[in-house]
């Protein structure tokens, strides 16, 4: 486990990408959340626990809940979401993007631990040549687990 920061860098601000996240997610909703980042240079809030069970009666009637997780995801998942969680004080905000809680330390250690592994991953090839197996998700592993048995079970006679 690496040391906790201590040093809190700042509101972590949002760019292209993730606001082109955030406008997908708010396509799919039938009202916009204030959460989200309007435009660039806005906060990047992190969710108060339990917000899906919030943001999911907003779903579009025309919209499937796998588009919308698949949406959310993306956004929760970025390096930047997982730098605003890891800022020491960091805050959980609630739909209407008002500070509702803190994070907990837990929380953010994990966040501290994805952001320097995905930063790593993002760098560039020459620095990211490693000689150990590279750090996956539990998502990942599952993701490839299934692969490996499908290819296994494919080349099975019939």
């Amino acid at each position: 486990m690496t040391k906790p920061w201590t040093t809190n860098r700042g509101p972590v601000t949002a760019n292209e990408a993730d606001l082109a996240k955030a406008q997908a997610i708010n396509a799919m909703l039938q009202r916009a959340i204030e959460i989200l980042p309007a435009k660039v240079g806005d906060p990047i809030k992190p969710f108060a626990l339990g917000l899906w069970n919030e943001i999911r009666p907003l779903l579009n009637p025309d919209t499937g809940v796998t588009a919308l997780r698949r949406a959310t995801g993306a956004y929760l998942h970025s390096k930047r979401y997982h730098f605003a969680i890891a800022q020491p004080g960091a805050m959980r905000y609630d739909l209407q993007g008002n500070p509702a809680e803190p994070v907990s330390e837990v929380d953010r250690l994990a966040a501290q631990e994805r952001y320097q592994s995905l930063k790593r991953t993002s760098a560039s090839p020459a620095e990211s040549v490693s000689h150990s197996a590279p750090v996956l998700s539990r998502t990942e592993q599952i993701r490839a687990a299934l692969l490996t048995r499908r290819k296994g079970s494919d080349a099975s006679p019939q």
